[in-house]
């Protein structure tokens, strides 16, 4: 196959960035088996070959969707994890981060669920570099809290996995909720609701004094 080039080089991040686009709505519903170039280039509004162009293969337009997004957040993350402050503070900024990261990417929680229910051989490596990382930066993080008497003592590992839950099973359901409920859950509103309701469970659930605990 003949790659084209792109035309103009001042469009070339702007195509690019509407086939990452494209893909990742189009990876989230069908997975990187089910998933067709053709259609993906369809929906960015490009020509095929400027996929190969861009990504090389269906493969590397994977990996790019996936693996920008998690680097991104865990970019953002760990930033945050390693700030100096109360813990409590520093729990409520991450977790607050999360849940504006997800609401922002909405595709991300679904590509990723897919990942892990397919056993996706990418995931391995990608949460070897990332998530661990993050892990290796909450555990102390939560050990601090409860060493200084801000959060109640739990074991750290099932509340690592609680926090992430809270935070991301929102918008793995939320399909499900708009056919329940018939209403949009990704309005302002809504999200706004949602992401105060998990802070409050978390300032009750972990924290010694919730009532003083604010985002």
């Amino acid at each position: 196959m003949k790659i084209a080039k792109p035309a103009k080089r001042r469009d070339s991040a702007e195509t690019r960035s509407a086939i990452l686009k494209a893909a990742e709505q189009h990876y989230a519903e069908y997975g990187l088996a089910g998933a067709r170039t053709d259609a993906i280039a369809a929906a960015a509004g490009v020509n095929k070959a400027l996929l190969y162009y861009y990504f090389k293969s269906k493969e590397g337009l994977y990996e790019a969707v996936v693996g920008s997004q998690m680097r991104e957040f865990y970019q953002q993350a760990l930033e945050v994890l390693s700030a100096k402050g109360p813990a409590t503070a520093i729990l409520l900024r991450y977790v607050c981060d999360h849940f504006d990261f997800m609401s922002t990417h909405p595709h991300y929680p679904r590509i990723f669920q897919r990942m892990m229910m397919e056993g996706d051989p990418t995931l391995e490596g990608m949460i070897r570099q990332n998530s661990l990382l993050l892990k290796n930066r909450l555990l102390p993080l939560l050990e601090r809290g409860m060493q200084s008497g801000e959060f109640r003592r739990l074991n750290k590992v099932h509340a690592i996995v609680s926090i992430a839950g809270l935070t991301a099973h929102y918008f793995n359901i939320a399909p499900a909720l708009r056919m329940i409920t018939g209403q949009d859950p990704f309005t302002k509103g809504k999200l706004a609701r949602r992401k105060a309701e998990i802070l409050k469970f978390i300032r009750y659930a972990l924290f010694q004094n919730p009532e003083a605990s604010e985002p």
